[in-house]
Formats: structure tokens, sequence, C-alpha cells
């Protein structure tokens, strides 16, 4: 599906989901472009929606998201980090299957970042190792990628592979580190990256460090197509709610700068409810990220917010253009 057309699809999916009331709870805002949907003079939001929040697809529960991938189909593939991989049709964003995923041994992952290769595949990140595997369409392990050993001794307890992304080309895969390892600044992570070889596989590549904002994570990682990265750090603080920042982050020889692009709780709220205090009730704990298109100049990128099952979060999509 060309990107254009992708969306179109996205846009007319977010703009009726308020009308998915049978599964659950549904909101959403239709899209627009006027200065009353800007959060910066970098980004806009065009709506958001609640349709998937405490749903089920095939009695798998449609919730825990953290990373979103645009398939080469054009469809949305969404990662559950309870260790399922979800397709959500790029019109309407509901399921259209799932399949589950699992280690070597047929134990679940904790499943952070995904990455959508050209083969069909799918590149999948697990924090608690941390791991990169390889997946089939059918959930098959294909290739387990090597890891560096201070990132395994290192680093903090679900702290590890939080985003993953494949940079222009489809030559390097990046993963990013929620958390700075043990014994390094409190206020610097690395980024992993891989270099696909002739035949297909990937060998270790250099490392980089990004700089965090106090108190908070790297949540995601996506690049867009001049090779620069969108970055989202997020955090949470009890009885506040959640921090949510989008940089966009180039790099300047072994680390990445960053500029704000915006915080999102400068977004208007839309008429959003949240089920917590939040410092705007659009806020959630916003894991996922992938650009599906381009729109006069700018990105249109899709968010996606893990709600771990918890009855005071929401799984809720986000529709953003951004002008890096």
């Amino acid at each position: 599906m060309r990107l254009k057309t992708l969306l179109a699809a996205t846009t007319a999916a977010l703009a009726a989901a308020g009308c998915l009331t049978a599964a659950g709870p549904a909101t959403a805002q239709p899209y627009g472009h006027g200065t009353d949907h800007a959060c910066s003079s970098s980004v806009s939001i065009d709506g958001f929606s609640d349709a998937l929040d405490k749903t089920r697809y095939e009695d798998t529960y449609v919730g825990n998201l953290s990373a979103l991938a645009r398939d080469r189909d054009g469809d949305i593939a969404a990662l559950s980090d309870r260790s399922a991989l979800f397709r959500l049709d790029a019109r309407t964003l509901r399921p259209e299957s799932v399949v589950p995923l699992a280690d070597e041994n047929g134990t679940a992952l904790d499943a952070e970042g995904l990455v959508a290769d050209r083969d069909g595949s799918h590149l999948v990140s697990s924090e608690t190792e941390p791991t990169v595997r390889r997946y089939s369409p059918a959930g098959k392990i294909l290739d387990r990628l090597p890891v560096p050993e201070e990132l395994r001794t290192r680093a903090r307890p679900n702290g590890t592979f939080e985003g993953l992304t494949l940079l222009p080309g489809g030559r390097t895969l990046l993963a990013s580190m929620e958390y700075p390892l043990t014994g390094d600044p409190a206020d610097r992570i690395r980024m992993q990256t891989w270099q696909r070889t002739a035949h297909g596989s990937f060998r270790l590549g250099a490392q980089y460090t990004y700089r965090v904002d106090q108190g908070l994570g790297v949540s995601e990682v996506t690049a867009i197509p001049d090779g620069r990265l969108l970055v989202l750090e997020r955090g949470y603080t009890s009885g506040v709610g959640n921090t949510v920042r989008l940089y966009l982050a180039d790099r300047h020889g072994d680390t990445y700068g960053k500029k704000l692009l915006t915080d999102l709780a400068d977004c208007p709220s839309l008429g959003a409810t949240a089920k917590q205090p939040q410092p705007n009730p659009l806020l959630d704990n916003i894991e996922g990220m992938t650009v599906t298109g381009r729109d006069r100049g700018r990105l249109t990128v899709l968010l996606v917010s893990d709600d771990n099952e918890n009855a005071n979060q929401t799984t809720r999509l986000y529709a953003l253009r951004v002008r890096p």
C-alpha cells in the first residue's frame, strides 16, 4: 500500500473509531489541520482512539502493546509484551490475526521492540535477557542476534532493549536501551547497532550513546527517511502521571544529539479522559511508535500506549503529524 494511501486509511480508521463501541470503550476526535491541534511548532495531533482498550481477539487480550511497525503490505504490526504479535488492518485498526511468540524453550517473552523486515519476517527484542530474535510470519524463530556481554551483565532489570528500528536502506538495525547501564552516567543510555551481511543475517556493529532527560527512559526509537531518529522518552510519577516527550536525534560521531519536538502534555486533550491522574488526560503509558507516511512535508506517526492489563490504564492509539 502506498504511503499516501496508508495515511488516508489510518486517518479514516481513527476518525471512525468512535463507532467501534461493541467490543469496548472507544473515543476519537476527527482529524483537522487547525492551530488548535498543535502540540508545538513541529508536532500536531490529528486524533486518538481507545477502540482497542480492554478488548479480546481470538481469546487473546488486545493490550500490553509495546511496539508498532508498518508491514510491507501496509498493515500495522502491533507487539504485546505478553508475547503476542497482532496484525491490525490499516483501514480499521482492528486486529486481523495474532501470532504467539516464544523463546527457544517455548517460554513467553517480555517483548518490547519490533521491526517488520522486507522479507515478511519480524525482528523482536526482549528486555529480560536482552535479546533480538527474528521470527517467521508464523512465529518460528529464524535467528538470534549476538548481544555484547556488557549489555547483559550491566543492565538494570527490565531496562534493556525497549526500542528497535531499521535505518533507511535496511542494512543497519538499531536497538536502544531503556535505562543507563550500571556504572554509566545517569543521563546516558546505549544504542547498539547490527549490520546486515550479504547472507541476510546481522553481525554486531557500532555502539552509540544518547543523553536522556532526568527521571525518564527511552521507550521507543523510530528511524525517519533521512536517517535521523524519532525518540520517545517516558517516565511516570505516582499521583502526577506520565511524562512523554518526543525528540529528534541526529548522530554526531559516537553520540546522538537531540532536539525537543514536543512534550505531549502540551497537546490539546481533544476530549480524552484518563483513569488516573495525568498532567493531560490525553496521556498514558506510551511505548510504541511507527512512521506511517508523509503528508504535505510532514511525517504521519502512529503511537500506542501500553495498558499493562491494568484497569487504571488505557490502550490508546494516537495519530501525529511531525515536521522534523
